[in-house]
């Protein structure tokens, strides 16, 4: 399905498990609030067995970042801690950045994150003012295409591997250029062979009765 900007990715597992009463409803790979498209979900307990399979599949983003701005999350979301002179960013340095954040290396993920300490998520120690030391993880990005460039605003398709934060590569560009940049927006529009082409609104699925909304599930097998 396509998650819509605004909910949480488990709000929207809520909203599925109570409109078609499945006792058991998950999703492969978390989208944050603001961001949208598409999201994997399971329905009964055979498919949410299933999802690991699904969270290891490549994906592929359009992220809009804005280049003299950053923040303490990272995108739009958060506050301002700095701002750096852009002016000077031309498209070949751009490019020049793209090309050295690309490909296999490591990231460290971001304070305000759903990974866990101790079991509590790092965001809500984030919102607590208190930051912990995170481990760099292996990551590979495929592909980072400038797709437009505005001034201070960029827009990039990125396709990475399983553990990339989008938002803390549009920071890593910007700490590359000189300038920090945040994240404005995201757009997953693919993981692994599940396009946002072919993927039901939110809107749309729950207007569904359980009947048609059955017709339109694929079967576990079928994409393993």
């Amino acid at each position: 399905m396509a998650k819509p900007a605004g909910p949480t990715s488990h709000d929207v597992v809520a909203r599925v498990r109570s409109r078609f009463r499945f006792r058991k409803v998950g999703h492969a790979g978390t989208l944050d609030p603001s961001a949208e498209g598409v999201l994997i979900l399971g329905l009964g307990r055979r498919a949410t067995r299933r999802l690991g399979f699904y969270q290891g599949l490549g994906k592929e983003y359009l992220a809009s970042l804005e280049l003299g701005v950053s923040t303490d999350t990272q995108d739009a979301d958060g506050e301002v801690t700095a701002r750096g002179e852009w002016r000077g960013v031309t498209e070949e340095a751009l490019r020049g950045a793209l090309a050295e954040l690309a490909g296999a290396r490591m990231q460290v993920p971001p304070m305000f994150s759903a990974l866990k300490r101790k079991g509590e998520p790092l965001y809500r120690l984030a919102r607590r003012g208190v930051s912990v030391e995170r481990k760099a993880r292996p990551i590979v990005i495929e592909a980072l295409e400038l797709v437009e460039f505005a001034p201070p605003a960029a827009l990039l398709r990125v396709r990475c591997s399983k553990g990339t934060y989008v938002r803390t590569l549009c920071a890593e560009i910007g700490e590359a250029l000189g300038c920090g940049a945040h994240m404005r927006a995201l757009t997953r529009t693919r993981v692994g062979e599940f396009t946002l082409e072919r993927a039901l609104s939110l809107d749309a699925l729950l207007a569904m009765t359980r009947e048609e909304m059955e017709k339109r599930m694929l079967p576990v097998e079928e994409e393993s």
